[in-house]
């Protein structure tokens, strides 16, 4: 009974402590600036499509609520049962990017099966599987600190189980998504203490396997040489990208007006998805783009202070949870502004909390939900923390 008391008593504590003005204040403004820009550039989009023109924004602000609401639910959970079943996780994320192989379940577009068929929508599997990746890290090195900071085999196995997950997404195809994990989970073994000379080792093998894979599909090829010239060809190949540098050129200082894009009118693909950042430099220039990675920056600073204050104070399934999603939110932004920008080739990925997309707004919500969580248990005293209560408990 003591230790379901402190149980209780630690859950009250989290969940009825402020939440964190920082990163509630940054995502709530993230998601505003997202509002603003999905209505603003998806309106050609959905008139083209004969649906009305609000039909993005309405379906936006839909699973921006259900975010929300899966936000506070995670919000809720006590941390130790996260800890205490992120292996079993890992098997869900491995599941979901299986699913997407079932006849019937499984949704395929424009060639890619990434896509879960839940009836009313699709649901992207790899925007679960970051999120259950960070947790299942986190986990990790929790149960094996000594082995990571000290043995190749401590770094070799987390590593292992990201490989098999990028293996499956190379599968589906999504090469961006691949990226992004082995960049989340090789951030966040250096971050853990990894060895530094482990992980050189371990990327000599990586790096080859990953530039193949890159070179294997001609698609890929093409986007590689358009991204090096888009001009070259630009009514072909390089029509992405060469109508979202226009966009960014438009803008200078501080837009044309919100509205007032013109590239976002048919001509700049994906405006209101993965270019959403080009129509924000038409419209609010340099002003809007600097305001949007300040931002980011923020975000990011905020849960790696987070971490580096969980790790302060011996909490370091919160710690690695703070950094795991610091990493994530950061890497995934600076590769979307960075295709906007044509400084980096086109990936396909959005712009977390501001991008249209239903399973990406969703899983950023409970993302932003689990660090406000992180943040009220680092605030918690310790004397209630898991510990003390089996303790108390005579256990």
């Amino acid at each position: 009974m003591n230790v379901i008391s402190a149980h209780a008593r630690r859950l009250t504590a989290a969940t009825s402590a402020p939440l964190d003005a920082w990163v509630l204040g940054i995502a709530l403004t993230l998601a505003s600036i997202g509002v603003v820009m999905v209505a603003s550039s998806s309106i050609a989009i959905a008139e083209g499509l004969e649906v009305g023109p609000f039909y993005f924004l309405f379906r936006h602000l839909v699973f921006l609520s259900l975010g929300t609401a899966l936000a506070y639910a995670v919000y809720r959970l006590d941390l130790e049962w996260l800890k205490l079943h992120s292996q079993m996780l890992i098997l869900g994320a491995f599941a979901l990017l299986l699913l997407v192989f079932v006849p019937g379940l499984g949704v395929e577009v424009k060639g890619a099966r990434r896509w879960i068929n839940l009836g009313l929508s699709n649901f992207q599997a790899v925007e679960a599987v970051k999120l259950i990746l960070v947790v299942y890290l986190a986990g990790y090195f929790v149960r094996h600190q000594e082995a990571m900071q000290h043995k190749m085999v401590g770094v070799l196995k987390p590593l292992f189980v990201a490989g098999a997950l990028i293996g499956l997404l190379l599968v589906q195809p999504d090469f961006g998504g691949a990226v992004l994990i082995m960049s989340i989970a090789g951030g966040m073994v250096w971050l853990a203490g990894g060895s530094a000379r482990h992980l050189v080792a371990v990327g000599l093998v990586a790096m080859p396997v990953m530039a193949f894979a890159a070179l294997a599909e001609p698609y890929r090829i093409k986007r590689l040489f358009s991204f090096m010239d888009p001009w070259a060809d630009p009514f072909k190949d390089g029509f992405q990208l060469t109508q979202a540098l226009i966009a960014v050129g438009r803008g200078e200082w501080f837009g044309v007006g919100l509205g007032e894009s013109v590239q976002k009118l048919y001509y700049l693909p994906e405006a209101h998805t993965d270019f959403i950042l080009a129509v924000i430099a038409e419209e609010t220039g340099l002003f809007g783009v600097l305001l949007v990675i300040g931002l980011f920056a923020a975000f990011a600073g905020r849960a790696f202070w987070l971490g580096l204050h969980g790790l302060r104070h011996g909490r370091a399934f919160e710690a690695y949870l703070a950094y795991g999603i610091g990493l994530w939110f950061s890497i995934q932004a600076t590769i979307s502004i960075g295709v906007n920008l044509g400084a980096l080739p086109t990936k396909g990925l959005t712009l977390p909390l501001i991008s249209s997309g239903g399973s990406s707004v969703m899983i950023s919500c409970v993302a932003v939900g689990l660090l406000l969580k992180v943040s009220a248990a680092l605030r918690e005293p310790r004397a209630i923390g898991h510990h003390d209560a089996v303790m108390s408990g005579g256990a």
